[in-house]
């Protein structure tokens, strides 16, 4: 019998110790933001999301930071009730990203777009 639980794995980098947290726009979508981390440049991420969908990503705001995954699991909970679906938020982005510079004074921060 064959084996095919050798597929590519997709899943995501959960423990990032340094990255970005991030806040992202779309063009199709102008009161929803999507709330991500990533160990890559964020502006090279809406790039590589953008080629995969109709439309273009954007980044509103983002900030390099110590466990970036961390950062933006407190923010998702904060934001809970405004949750659109899974990453998508209908909020503002610059609430966000409030919300992301409030959360990075209890993570140090490194730089911030």
């Amino acid at each position: 019998m064959h084996n095919t639980d050798q597929a590519p794995s997709t899943t995501f980098i959960k423990d990032i110790p340094l990255g970005n947290v991030y806040v992202m726009s779309h063009s199709f979508f102008s009161d929803v933001v999507r709330i991500g981390c990533t160990p890559e440049d964020p502006r090279e991420y809406a790039k590589s999301l953008s080629a995969k969908t109709i439309g273009e990503y954007s980044v509103a705001f983002s900030l390099q930071c110590s466990n970036p995954c961390k950062v933006k699991k407190q923010i998702k909970a904060y934001l809970h009730a405004q949750e659109y679906t899974k990453e998508f938020y209908q909020v503002p982005a610059d609430v966000a990203a409030k919300l992301l510079r409030r959360e990075t004074l209890k993570i140090p921060s490194l730089t911030a777009l």
